[in-house]
Parts: C-alpha cells; sequence; structure tokens
C-alpha cells in the first residue's frame, strides 16, 4: 500500500505511515495524559476543573480506540522484525512492549470502569454519553480507581523504559528509532 512515493502500510524492514502517525500520536497523548493525570489526581474535584476530569476521560477513551485501532492494523499490515542479531535486549524489547499494549488497554478501561462506578455519565468532549461498564457501587469505584492508579504507575515505568531503549539503539546507531520516526532505517 502507497500514496505516492510514501508507504501506508509496513513492509519486511520498514515502518508504514500509518503505524509511525499511529505510533507518535499515542506517544504524545499517553505523555499528554500522565501529565494530566497526575495534575488533576491532586484537585479536589470542582466546578472549576470539572472540564479536565472530561478531558482525560476523552483522551482515555481515543487513545483505547486508538490501541485498538494499532492491534487491528498490525494484524493487516505486521510490523518489521527487529533490527540485528535476537539479544536479551531484543526478547527485553519485545516484553516491555506486550506490557505496553497490556496497560494501554487496561488503564482506560480501569479508568472508564471507575468512572461508571460513580454513578456519573463517562461523556466524551461532554457531548457524548458512553455507556457505563460497571454497576453503581463505592467497592467498584474505590477498586477501579486503585487499579488504575497502579497501572498508571507501571506504564510510567514502563515509558521510560521504552524511551531509554530506544534512545539506546539511536546511540549505538542501529537505525531503529531512525525507521519509528522516517519508516528506514537507513
Amino acid at each position: 500500500m502507497s500514496f505516492g512515493q510514501i508507504r501506508l502500510g509496513n513492509g519486511p524492514a520498514s515502518f508504514g505511515l500509518i503505524s509511525r502517525v499511529i505510533h507518535w500520536l499515542m506517544a504524545i497523548g499517553i505523555l499528554f495524559m500522565l501529565g494530566l493525570g497526575l495534575s488533576i489526581a491532586r484537585m479536589q474535584p470542582g466546578l472549576a476543573n470539572l472540564w479536565l476530569y472530561s478531558l482525560h476521560k476523552t483522551i482515555g477513551l481515543t487513545l483505547l480506540m486508538l490501541v485498538i485501532l494499532r492491534l487491528i492494523w498490525h494484524r493487516i499490515s505486521p510490523p518489521p522484525a527487529p533490527i540485528g542479531a535476537p539479544d536479551w535486549t531484543t526478547y527485553a524489547a519485545k516484553a516491555a512492549h506486550l506490557g505496553l499494549y497490556a496497560l494501554m488497554l487496561c488503564i482506560p478501561l480501569s479508568g472508564w470502569i471507575a468512572s461508571s462506578a460513580t454513578g456519573i455519565d463517562v461523556m466524551i468532549l461532554d457531548r457524548w454519553v458512553i455507556p457505563p461498564i460497571a454497576p453503581v457501587s463505592e467497592a467498584w469505584e474505590n477498586a477501579g480507581f486503585a487499579v488504575h492508579r497502579a497501572l498508571t504507575k507501571a506504564l510510567m515505568a514502563l515509558v521510560v523504559l521504552h524511551i531509554a531503549g530506544a534512545l539506546n539503539r539511536a546511540w549505538l546507531g542501529d537505525g531503529t528509532l531512525r525507521r519509528m520516526i522516517t519508516g528506514r532505517s537507513a
């Protein structure tokens, strides 16, 4: 699949435009959400800051849809194999990626569960109500938010490891980071 000279799908040794755009949109969204989430966790909910909670939910549900889209896209257009011979770093990166995907699915779901359990509508852009996925229950709410916080801390650690691994590979000059930016390793 290509659009002029731009390859949309992944190749055996390259990331296509669609994979790269989804990756970087999610990276920006996740970093923004980590900052926003840390900020609102310290706030007392009130009318003046209620829009921040709505923004957090809207972006979180959008990221959930993006990760699902990304997983579907990877079935349609599989990502290229890692660069270089497999070693312990290749296996560590694979484990980190699996962890990132699991967290990118579970964190918004746990937030949705916890928010549903409050009995307050979960909305996108303060316009569209998303159906609740948990009963109104203080126990569900407390458990959901506890899981949401714990998983988010795990995500922060994995994001730091992911960035460190990407920068290390860039420093070693193997082309992995370049391939995620430009699509090609050379």
